[in-house]
């Protein structure tokens, strides 16, 4: 045994396919297609799919009965094609937030006006901050606008160039450590929306997006945040996919192709898996299509 492993004697021992196959049926699971579980299995790692097995158990180490391995995969299928509409989703938001954040505070406190504590809030954090800036610009020395800054302005990145290159993450945290006057213009003039809404709901977002660009389930799991409340919803928000899902299509930038870029695809990928997925898992009530469809289109 290798003195790494001596270490860490409470470690699990690594199992073969066939070996993770047996664990899972002597658990309880129905394997239908022995091969095509082995090809899964060497495809998709185990432990990454045993949180999907995990929606299916009873006790600790029992699935309920009638749990089959093509239904989770098929479960696992369905989380990762929804991973991908929403991504498309969030991308626009994303943009957007970036373009309205950035024109905004620019023309206000100019074009290098975030590199001035006072442009913030006062809970703002400038030197974590500025360390921050730093670290995007020297994880980013390849790309062309770093290289191209750095050259002929001498590493001065107007905020629109910078802004560029943060995640959902920092977008969120900008927003949000802006002056109270500040998020309140861009909220009313983006969306016509109360900033504590858009703040709250970019929170949110950024933590959707996190789960979904690491490849995390959204089957059955409900999210750490509870969005805040709609204007003129008539429900009350949760922590599901389903609130998370009402809250993107609140800041989707482009009403008029809701429907087609998301609402109706969205149809489409349930209706696919509706003899697999079980839809009060992810928050979807009976009339998820009533509230999810841009009836104004």
């Amino acid at each position: 045994m290798a003195k790494t492993e001596q270490r860490f004697p409470r470690v699990k021992s690594p199992a073969t396919v066939e070996d993770q196959i047996e664990k899972l049926k002597s658990r309880g699971c129905v394997v239908e297609d022995y091969e095509h579980a082995v090809c899964a299995l060497s495809n998709i790692n185990y432990y990454r799919l045993a949180h999907y097995f995990a929606v299916f158990l009873e006790t600790k180490n029992r699935y309920r009965e009638g749990t089959s391995f093509e239904t989770v995969m098929h479960i696992y299928d369905f989380d990762r094609l929804m991973r991908s509409l929403l991504l498309t989703a969030l991308e626009e938001v994303e943009i957007t937030m970036r373009a309205n954040i950035s024109n905004y505070h620019a023309l206000k406190y100019g074009a290098l006006g975030y590199l001035n504590e006072a442009s913030f809030d006062t809970h703002h954090n400038h030197k974590a901050f500025l360390k921050r800036i730093d670290r995007m610009i020297e994880n980013n020395t390849g790309e062309q606008l770093v290289t191209h800054h750095m050259k002929k302005y001498g590493g001065a990145f107007p905020l629109w160039v910078i802004m560029e290159l943060f995640s959902f993450g920092s977008l969120n945290t900008f927003y949000s450590d802006m002056k109270i006057e500040d998020k309140r213009a861009i909220a009313d003039s983006a969306f016509g929306l109360p900033y504590r809404c858009v703040e709250s709901w970019l929170q949110c977002l950024s933590e959707l997006r996190n789960r979904c660009a690491h490849y995390n389930r959204l089957y059955d799991d409900p999210f750490g945040t509870v969005p805040k409340q709609i204007p003129g919803l008539d429900r009350t928000m949760q922590n599901t996919l389903f609130d998370y899902v009402l809250v993107l299509k609140q800041l989707f930038p482009r009403n008029e192709i809701w429907n087609t870029a998301f609402a109706g695809k969205l149809s489409l990928l349930i209706a696919e898996y509706s003899v697999h997925i079980e839809l009060y898992r992810i928050g979807f009530p009976d009339n998820w299509q009533d509230l999810l469809v841009d009836k104004a289109e």
